[in-house]
């Protein structure tokens, strides 16, 4: 009866080892698959919004055209392409620069 009983505990702590590592095998994956992006993603945003530079036009994610008349350290002041009015907006609230500068390296 030493045996049996012995067997079935060893079994249990086998199955323990295989739920741990298929859990970190899961987070792993999702790790892989949406996190490492998205933080890839917001770094790019990031950059992208700190190297804004006066003249550079750029959509807001509010869907608004506009060409960057002053920067300062959280806002942006922009001229509308519509009816030339001034508005401004967070640095946050950018979602692309339209502007190509010459010196950053080309993508291939």
């Amino acid at each position: 009866m030493n045996f049996i009983t012995l067997a079935a505990s060893g079994s249990s702590a086998m199955g323990g080892l295989f739920y741990i590592a298929f859990f970190g095998i899961m987070f792993l994956a999702m790790y892989f698959i949406m996190i490492r992006p998205q933080r890839k993603k917001q770094k790019e945003e990031q950059k992208m919004r700190e190297n804004l530079q006066v003249g550079d036009e750029l959509i807001t994610i509010g869907g608004i055209y506009g060409k960057v008349i002053s920067l300062k350290e959280d806002s942006i002041v922009i001229q509308s392409k519509s009816d030339h009015s001034k508005i401004t907006i967070a640095r946050w609230a950018i979602q692309q620069n339209l502007t190509i500068h010459d010196d950053e390296p080309k993508k291939k």
